[in-house]
């Protein structure tokens, strides 16, 4: 859904120089001009809204449920900020991941009134290794050629996860590639030599691959065996997925990513259904799961996903030391161009005005998708004039 009505935003503009006072167009679901602006407000923000290609669910919903589930997750991080993501896949029995694919491809026709644009699925699971589950059930299944015509006909899924070690799985990454495809290695105990002949392979097809969450489900960077990890930022050009949420990545293990690849590194929740929720007791793919505070856990302990946001991530990058225009491109240019989206991720004239104004503490006040604002937190002395919309 867009506005066909004319908007004006007036704040500080996150633009490739930086913030700069400046004033923003929209109209029709797109920015129509990006302005200079001395006496613009000096406490907004205004960002290109969060893309998060890594999100099993939030609000009470799972991408596992459905049409409802999807719908729950959508609108919760669009609260936060979000305003494209990709609902994702947990490992489960097969008719039930082709189910989820074709709820998020059905949904993604119709849209969430409400919440962030789905322009595709992320396919977690269940192509990954069954030594390196961390939260996932065990349904893992080699990626087969019937299995992969299969998904590749329902010409939904834009990012995919792959143990490279799997009967297969480079040939499955070059189909994946070829169709356009993110290609993720994850959950895997590979080793960096494997690990770099699959993304040579997907390179060398024209295809984009990634790590998905970094350091997490693959084992760490050691001097004689530098493992996935050690592969993927060594890597050129794989972009890298980070859950940055203080549970799941130390600071010093970030800022080593970000020196390693300091335009290759993305934001991402892997959120479960109960980010937005508080404490509690709750579920993932069937199991039972505790939150307490920033932490999810299986009864064994194991990490189940966050209830992480990306409004959240952002503010955590900026206190961990990245400046703001850098922590802004791991938060939506990199990861839309990860996955083929070249129509957002920044304010540029004739890209789609999904924005996110923040206040001086980078908490979120409005949020806008395809030009129609979902979220808005009164801000005190802000106005309306005829014609205009100023959050």
């Amino acid at each position: 859904m867009t506005s066909t009505e004319p908007t004006v935003l007036r704040g500080q503009l996150l633009l490739p120089g930086g913030l700069t006072p400046g004033t923003l167009h929209v109209q029709g679901g797109h920015i129509t001009a990006v302005t200079l602006d001395p006496a613009a407000p000096t406490d907004r923000l205004i960002l290109p809204g969060f893309v998060d290609t890594h999100v099993h669910g939030g609000g009470g919903g799972d991408t596992m449920d459905g049409r409802e589930g999807l719908i729950r997750l959508a609108r919760l991080h669009a609260r936060c900020g979000t305003t494209t993501l990709l609902p994702t896949t947990i490992t489960n029995p097969w008719a039930r991941v082709m189910d989820a694919l074709r709820a998020v491809a059905d949904l993604r026709r119709q849209g969430v009134p409400g919440g962030a644009d789905l322009p595709g699925a992320h396919l977690e699971g269940p192509f990954i290794s069954a030594q390196r589950l961390g939260a996932q059930p065990p349904f893992t299944l080699d990626p087969t050629p019937d299995r992969l015509d299969e998904i590749l006909r329902l010409d939904v899924v834009r990012a995919v996860t792959l143990a490279p070690e799997l009967p297969g799985a480079t040939a499955a990454a070059l189909r994946f590639a070829r169709a356009g495809i993110r290609v993720g290695v994850g959950h895997t105990r590979a080793d960096a030599d494997t690990v770099s002949g699959l993304l040579a392979a997907v390179h060398a097809s024209g295809g984009q691959a990634a790590a998905t969450h970094l350091f997490n489900a693959m084992g760490g960077v050691e001097g004689r065996a530098p493992g996935p990890a050690g592969a993927l930022m060594s890597d050129p050009l794989a972009t890298l997925e980070i859950i940055l949420d203080g549970v799941h990545v130390h600071d010093t293990a970030f800022r080593l990513a970000c020196a390693a690849a300091p335009d290759r590194v993305m934001l991402i929740t892997d959120a479960m259904r109960a980010a937005g929720l508080g404490d509690g007791q709750s579920e993932l793919g069937g199991q039972p799961v505790t939150v307490r505070g920033p932490l999810a856990t299986l009864p064994d302990g194991t990490l189940a996903g966050s209830v992480l946001t990306m409004d959240a991530a952002l503010r955590h990058a900026v206190a961990a030391g990245i400046p703001l225009p850098q922590a802004s491109r791991m938060a939506s240019l990199t990861p839309a161009r990860s996955v083929g989206l070249h129509d957002r991720g920044e304010l540029r004239v004739g890209l789609r005005a999904d924005l996110v104004t923040l206040d001086a503490a980078l908490e979120v006040q409005d949020v806008w998708v395809g030009g129609q604002r979902v979220h808005h937190t009164h801000v005190p002395g802000a106005t309306h004039t005829p014609g205009t919309r100023t959050p």
